[in-house]
């Protein structure tokens, strides 16, 4: 809801004249129905609060504006009213977020100096370290400087300060202080005035009295506070306060029946009345109810004229009709906005068969999908059902070798083992994925064979990781076979001594780690093993392993990756399988 009341109830509120103009620009966006006039107004009341101290209400108007940016889509308006709320949130100490507004505000910078700026903003607020938040601060500076910013480096001066003070540094916060005053008492008096005061708090904190009054006198013959009669009283009001607490009554007493006289005087009802509760305050603690009665008749018989003079009071119900008639042309706005809805209705038809259209298409894409799909299931079945011809061809071999041996015995074991290895492949042939345990039997089924073919080439060892639950976790099926065939015959059968293979798995964070590794002779020296005695043939089984990899990781996400290479010293290799189990 549009609002404009209630300006009056802060201490520090904004300028009558400011409010009144600012209301009529807000009453006349709303009537246009003008989005991006009603924005401009909110941030130019969100800045006059600011300016005034009023930092909730200044947050309040910097909201709607910035809400109302992100409708129209104005980036740039955007950013500055982003950086605007984020200032008026850590002037009420709400940090996280104001960070996350300086953060934003970073991100959609049209320009390097805004985009440093909101960055040093962020290392400001989060650094743990206060060299780096100082770092951050001398940067704003410096770019403020370059930019003649003045009120921008006053800002800056009045944050190292603050970090002088948490780390104990008085001497140096009273310097970045006095530098910050300097600057802004031209520029900007009402943030000189609140740097005013955050020096004198400084000086009475660690009990320099002397200092905070000298600092107080100061600032009450700027023009900018004699010239204010309101702002004066206030001042005055500051000033006795600080000789309460040095334990000055006496003092007190006398600059505030000279802030009560000019109150009075010049029409200020609230301020007069603040220094009537702290002279009656100070006569309570003399006993001098003499003093403290008159004073209350003398107010209460003041008080009609005061009253009459006191033209805020009559702005003030000035501004509670402007915000009724506001909160009228916002109802207004509501019924303009049912009827252009209503209008639209056709247009939001052709909305809906756009969005029908494009369902439709979305629909078609994603059977088309499924299709890929599954014709990539269909050719990853196919893989896993080709049998290397190589490993049945060298089996029947080494069958009919035991045979014409009258090795009957071996030739019926390997034959046992061998249909026993077939079987356990051609009943995983329909799945993807296998338990763990059964890829684990049928490997270890496939070195008993080799091994029986070839026992006097190599000895092999299978570890497992004890972490691994063998049962319950799925792996491809098969996958490893491929490279063991290839360790053995490429690699262990060449040898000239008895070599070794050893097959581990691992767990590893979220993977599953298959080594393969042997003391053969080596790829470069297979290969021309191969040349030699002419015994190669197409790796088929090393081809069908890497396509079904490939369809593994488009079908299931899995990741895995496949790593073949010599070991460092030429003497075997190292494969190296991963598999993602999440």
């Amino acid at each position: 809801m549009l609002t404009v009341g209630n300006f009056f109830m802060a201490q520090d509120s904004v300028k009558v004249s400011q409010v009144l103009k600012s209301a009529a620009k807000l009453k006349k966006a709303v009537d246009k129905n003008d989005d991006k006039g009603a924005a401009d107004v909110y941030v130019n009341m969100g800045t006059d609060y600011y300016n005034q101290g009023n930092y909730p209400k200044s947050e309040e108007y910097f909201a709607k504006a910035k809400a109302l940016y992100q409708k129209l889509n104005d980036k740039k308006n955007l950013e500055s009213v982003t950086r605007k709320l984020a200032q008026s949130q850590e002037k009420q100490n709400k940090i996280t977020p104001a960070l996350n507004n300086y953060s934003r505000a970073a991100q959609m910078s049209y320009s390097e100096k805004s985009k440093a700026v909101n960055t040093n903003d962020v290392t400001r607020l989060s650094s743990p370290t206060p060299e780096l938040r100082a770092e951050a601060i001398q940067s704003n500076i410096d770019l403020s400087k370059k930019e003649n910013e003045k009120a921008n480096v006053a800002e800056g001066y009045t944050q190292l300060a603050d970090l002088n003070i948490q780390q104990k540094d008085i001497y140096k916060a009273e310097e970045n202080l006095n530098n910050a005053y300097k600057i802004s008492k031209k520029e900007a008096p009402q943030q000189a005035l609140a740097i005013n005061q955050k020096l004198a708090d400084l000086y009475v904190e660690n009990k320099n009295f002397d200092k905070a009054i000298e600092a107080k006198k100061k600032v009450l013959k700027e023009d900018f506070v004699k010239d204010n009669s309101q702002e004066k009283v206030n001042q005055i009001q500051e000033l006795a306060d600080i000789y309460i607490k040095k334990n000055d009554p006496k003092e007190a007493v006398d600059l505030l029946k000279n802030a009560y006289g000019i109150a009075l005087d010049k029409g200020h009802t609230l301020e007069a009345q603040r220094s009537v509760k702290k002279l009656d305050s100070l006569y309570a603690i003399s006993g001098n109810t003499d003093a403290s009665v008159q004073l209350y008749r003398d107010f209460l018989g003041k008080l009609p004229d005061l009253v009459s003079k006191d033209r805020s009071l009559v702005d003030h119900k000035i501004l509670e009709d402007t915000e009724q008639r506001i909160s009228q042309l916002e109802k207004e706005k509501e019924l303009k906005d049912e009827l252009i809805r209503k209008k639209n209705v056709f247009n939001y038809g052709l909305i809906g068969v756009l969005i029908l259209l494009t369902g439709l298409i979305v629909f078609i894409f994603r059977t088309l999908k499924k299709v890929q799909i599954k014709n990539k299931k269909i050719a990853l079945q196919s893989l896993r059902r080709e049998m290397n011809p190589h490993f049945i061809f060298n089996s029947l071999n080494s069958v009919n070798h035991f045979i014409a041996t009258n090795n009957e015995l071996e030739a019926n074991q390997y034959l046992t083992k061998f249909s026993k290895l077939m079987r356990g492949v051609m009943e995983n042939s329909t799945n993807d994925f296998i338990p763990f345990q059964q890829e684990l039997d049928l490997l270890q089924n496939y070195l008993a064979l080799e091994k029986t073919r070839f026992a006097d080439k190599f000895d092999y060892e299978i570890d497992v990781d004890e972490n691994l639950n063998t049962h319950h976790l799925q792996v491809p099926g098969m996958l490893v076979q491929p490279f063991l065939e290839n360790a053995i015959w490429h690699g262990l059968r060449y040898r000239t001594e008895k070599g070794f293979l050893k097959l581990s798995f691992e767990k590893n964070d979220g993977d599953l780690k298959i080594m393969i590794e042997d003391n053969g002779i080596g790829i470069e020296e297979s290969k021309k093993q191969k040349t030699q005695h002419q015994k190669t043939r197409e790796g088929r089984g090393m081809k069908n392993t890497v396509e079904r990899i490939q369809l593994l990781n488009d079908l299931y996400k899995k990741n895995i990756t496949c790593s073949v290479k010599d070991k460092e010293n030429g003497n075997g290799v190292v494969v190296t399988i991963q598999i993602n189990l999440v």
